[in-house]
Protein backbone atom coordinates (compact mmCIF):
# COMPACT_ATOMS: atom_id res chain seq x y z
CA UNK A 1 0.00 0.00 0.00
CA UNK A 2 1.52 3.29 -1.09
CA UNK A 3 0.44 6.67 -2.41
CA UNK A 4 3.79 7.38 -4.06
CA UNK A 5 2.52 6.64 -7.59
CA UNK A 6 -0.51 8.87 -7.01
CA UNK A 7 1.69 11.72 -5.77
CA UNK A 8 4.32 11.44 -8.50
CA UNK A 9 1.72 11.65 -11.29
CA UNK A 10 0.18 14.92 -10.06
CA UNK A 11 1.09 18.57 -9.71
CA UNK A 12 -0.81 19.75 -6.65
CA UNK A 13 0.09 23.38 -7.27
CA UNK A 14 -2.44 23.36 -10.13
CA UNK A 15 -4.66 20.32 -9.52
CA UNK A 16 -7.52 20.58 -6.99
CA UNK A 17 -7.19 16.87 -6.19
CA UNK A 18 -6.46 16.00 -2.52
CA UNK A 19 -2.90 15.28 -1.48
CA UNK A 20 -1.62 11.82 -0.73
CA UNK A 21 -2.52 11.30 2.92
CA UNK A 22 -3.51 8.02 4.57
CA UNK A 23 -6.72 8.11 6.63
CA UNK A 24 -9.62 5.83 7.57
CA UNK A 25 -13.34 5.87 8.19
CA UNK A 26 -14.18 5.74 11.89
CA UNK A 27 -16.75 2.94 11.71
CA UNK A 28 -17.72 1.58 8.26
CA UNK A 29 -15.54 1.16 5.19
CA UNK A 30 -16.35 3.59 2.37
CA UNK A 31 -16.71 3.18 -1.37
CA UNK A 32 -17.18 5.70 -4.16
CA UNK A 33 -17.80 5.61 -7.90
CA UNK A 34 -16.68 8.70 -9.77
CA UNK A 35 -17.73 9.43 -13.34
CA UNK A 36 -14.76 10.92 -15.15
CA UNK A 37 -14.69 12.75 -18.47
CA UNK A 38 -11.03 12.61 -19.39
CA UNK A 39 -9.88 11.71 -22.92
CA UNK A 40 -12.61 9.07 -22.67
CA UNK A 41 -15.69 8.97 -20.47
CA UNK A 42 -15.29 6.23 -17.85
CA UNK A 43 -16.06 5.37 -14.24
CA UNK A 44 -13.60 5.06 -11.36
CA UNK A 45 -14.57 2.45 -8.77
CA UNK A 46 -12.87 2.84 -5.38
CA UNK A 47 -12.92 0.76 -2.19
CA UNK A 48 -11.42 1.94 1.09
CA UNK A 49 -8.75 -0.42 2.37
CA UNK A 50 -5.66 0.12 4.53
CA UNK A 51 -6.25 3.86 4.75
CA UNK A 52 -6.36 4.41 0.98
CA UNK A 53 -8.81 3.84 -1.86
CA UNK A 54 -8.05 0.76 -3.95
CA UNK A 55 -9.05 1.90 -7.44
CA UNK A 56 -10.23 0.46 -10.74
CA UNK A 57 -11.10 2.23 -13.99
CA UNK A 58 -14.34 0.74 -15.36
CA UNK A 59 -14.80 1.88 -18.99
CA UNK A 60 -18.48 0.92 -19.31
CA UNK A 61 -19.47 1.67 -15.73
CA UNK A 62 -20.78 -0.65 -13.00
CA UNK A 63 -23.91 -2.71 -13.64
CA UNK A 64 -26.67 -4.16 -11.48
CA UNK A 65 -27.18 -6.92 -14.09
CA UNK A 66 -25.30 -10.14 -13.17
CA UNK A 67 -24.95 -10.95 -16.87
CA UNK A 68 -22.75 -7.88 -17.37
CA UNK A 69 -19.13 -8.63 -16.57
CA UNK A 70 -17.48 -5.23 -16.58
CA UNK A 71 -13.79 -4.89 -17.34
CA UNK A 72 -12.08 -3.09 -14.45
CA UNK A 73 -8.45 -2.03 -14.78
CA UNK A 74 -6.72 -1.60 -11.43
CA UNK A 75 -4.86 1.71 -11.16
CA UNK A 76 -2.79 3.38 -8.45
CA UNK A 77 -4.11 3.74 -4.90
CA UNK A 78 -5.85 7.04 -4.23
CA UNK A 79 -5.98 8.89 -0.89
CA UNK A 80 -8.97 8.42 1.39
CA UNK A 81 -10.00 12.06 0.89
CA UNK A 82 -10.54 11.36 -2.81
CA UNK A 83 -13.91 9.80 -1.94
CA UNK A 84 -15.34 13.31 -1.69
CA UNK A 85 -13.54 14.80 -4.67
CA UNK A 86 -15.41 16.35 -7.59
CA UNK A 87 -14.33 19.13 -9.90
CA UNK A 88 -12.18 19.91 -12.91
CA UNK A 89 -8.67 18.54 -13.27
CA UNK A 90 -6.54 20.89 -15.43
CA UNK A 91 -4.28 19.83 -18.28
CA UNK A 92 -1.98 17.00 -17.32
CA UNK A 93 -2.60 13.56 -15.85
CA UNK A 94 -6.33 12.71 -15.80
CA UNK A 95 -7.38 16.13 -17.12
CA UNK A 96 -11.15 16.56 -17.30
CA UNK A 97 -14.30 16.65 -15.18
CA UNK A 98 -14.87 14.39 -12.18
CA UNK A 99 -18.28 13.94 -10.55
CA UNK A 100 -19.50 11.59 -7.83
CA UNK A 101 -21.83 9.02 -9.39
CA UNK A 102 -22.46 6.94 -6.27
CA UNK A 103 -21.02 6.53 -2.79
CA UNK A 104 -21.74 4.83 0.49
CA UNK A 105 -20.20 2.11 2.63
CA UNK A 106 -19.40 -1.52 2.01
CA UNK A 107 -18.80 -4.71 3.95
CA UNK A 108 -17.71 -8.30 3.48
CA UNK A 109 -20.30 -10.90 2.50
CA UNK A 110 -20.01 -12.23 6.05
CA UNK A 111 -20.70 -8.73 7.44
CA UNK A 112 -17.69 -8.83 9.77
CA UNK A 113 -16.70 -5.96 12.01
CA UNK A 114 -14.52 -3.35 10.28
CA UNK A 115 -11.19 -4.70 11.57
CA UNK A 116 -11.93 -8.32 10.59
CA UNK A 117 -13.51 -7.21 7.33
CA UNK A 118 -10.45 -5.25 6.28
CA UNK A 119 -8.15 -8.16 7.12
CA UNK A 120 -10.28 -10.55 5.04
CA UNK A 121 -10.59 -8.06 2.19
CA UNK A 122 -6.81 -7.62 2.00
CA UNK A 123 -6.36 -11.37 1.73
CA UNK A 124 -9.09 -11.62 -0.92
CA UNK A 125 -7.52 -8.78 -2.92
CA UNK A 126 -4.17 -10.54 -2.87
CA UNK A 127 -5.87 -13.76 -4.01
CA UNK A 128 -7.59 -11.91 -6.86
CA UNK A 129 -11.14 -12.75 -5.79
CA UNK A 130 -12.79 -9.97 -3.82
CA UNK A 131 -16.45 -10.31 -2.71
CA UNK A 132 -18.34 -7.57 -0.91
CA UNK A 133 -21.69 -5.89 -0.28
CA UNK A 134 -22.26 -2.31 -1.45
CA UNK A 135 -24.62 0.00 0.42
CA UNK A 136 -24.98 2.89 -2.00
CA UNK A 137 -27.82 4.87 -3.52
CA UNK A 138 -27.44 3.24 -6.94
CA UNK A 139 -25.28 0.22 -6.28
CA UNK A 140 -26.68 -2.22 -3.74
CA UNK A 141 -26.11 -5.80 -2.75
CA UNK A 142 -23.39 -8.34 -3.45
CA UNK A 143 -20.59 -7.80 -5.98
CA UNK A 144 -17.28 -9.40 -6.86
CA UNK A 145 -14.01 -8.21 -8.34
CA UNK A 146 -12.20 -11.10 -10.00
CA UNK A 147 -8.70 -10.81 -11.41
CA UNK A 148 -8.30 -12.13 -14.94
CA UNK A 149 -5.60 -14.71 -15.48
CA UNK A 150 -3.42 -14.64 -18.54
CA UNK A 151 -4.54 -11.11 -19.42
CA UNK A 152 -3.06 -7.71 -18.68
CA UNK A 153 -1.52 -7.61 -15.23
CA UNK A 154 -4.12 -5.24 -13.79
CA UNK A 155 -7.22 -6.56 -15.57
CA UNK A 156 -10.20 -7.52 -13.37
CA UNK A 157 -13.92 -8.07 -13.85
CA UNK A 158 -16.56 -6.27 -11.76
CA UNK A 159 -19.57 -8.57 -11.45
CA UNK A 160 -22.96 -8.19 -9.74
CA UNK A 161 -24.12 -11.25 -7.82
CA UNK A 162 -27.66 -12.55 -8.19
CA UNK A 163 -29.65 -11.23 -5.21
CA UNK A 164 -32.78 -9.21 -4.49
CA UNK A 165 -31.20 -6.08 -5.96
CA UNK A 166 -30.16 -7.62 -9.29
CA UNK A 167 -31.90 -6.52 -12.51
CA UNK A 168 -32.11 -7.89 -16.06
CA UNK A 169 -31.04 -4.67 -17.79
CA UNK A 170 -28.87 -1.81 -16.63
CA UNK A 171 -27.20 1.23 -18.17
CA UNK A 172 -25.06 3.34 -15.85
CA UNK A 173 -25.46 6.33 -18.17
CA UNK A 174 -29.24 6.26 -17.75
CA UNK A 175 -28.70 6.46 -13.99
CA UNK A 176 -26.96 9.82 -14.43
CA UNK A 177 -28.95 13.04 -14.37
CA UNK A 178 -28.99 15.20 -17.49
CA UNK A 179 -27.91 18.16 -15.36
CA UNK A 180 -24.71 16.53 -14.11
CA UNK A 181 -21.58 18.65 -14.78
CA UNK A 182 -20.28 16.17 -17.35
CA UNK A 183 -23.60 15.88 -19.20
CA UNK A 184 -23.92 19.66 -19.29
CA UNK A 185 -20.43 19.89 -20.78
CA UNK A 186 -21.21 17.19 -23.35
CA UNK A 187 -24.41 18.98 -24.35
CA UNK A 188 -22.73 22.38 -24.60
CA UNK A 189 -19.93 20.88 -26.71
CA UNK A 190 -22.40 18.82 -28.74
CA UNK A 191 -20.71 15.51 -27.98
CA UNK A 192 -22.58 12.19 -27.61
CA UNK A 193 -22.69 10.65 -24.16
CA UNK A 194 -20.69 7.55 -25.06
CA UNK A 195 -18.71 5.53 -22.58
CA UNK A 196 -15.12 4.58 -23.20
CA UNK A 197 -14.70 1.29 -25.04
CA UNK A 198 -11.04 0.91 -24.15
CA UNK A 199 -8.98 1.69 -21.09
CA UNK A 200 -6.34 4.38 -21.42
CA UNK A 201 -3.40 4.35 -19.01
CA UNK A 202 -3.57 8.08 -18.33
CA UNK A 203 -7.03 7.86 -16.70
CA UNK A 204 -7.13 8.39 -12.95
Amino acid sequence: MSLSKYTIKRNFTVSPEPGGKIAKSKIKLSFVVQRHKASHLHYDFRLEMEGVLKSWAVPKGPSMNPADKRLAMMVEDHPYAYKDFKGVIPEGYGAGIVEIWDKGNYSTIEKNDAVTAEKNLRAALKAGNLKFILHGKKLKGEFALVKLKGKQENAWLLIKHKDEFAVDEYDSEKETTATSPINKWLTENKQPQKKSLAYKHHTS
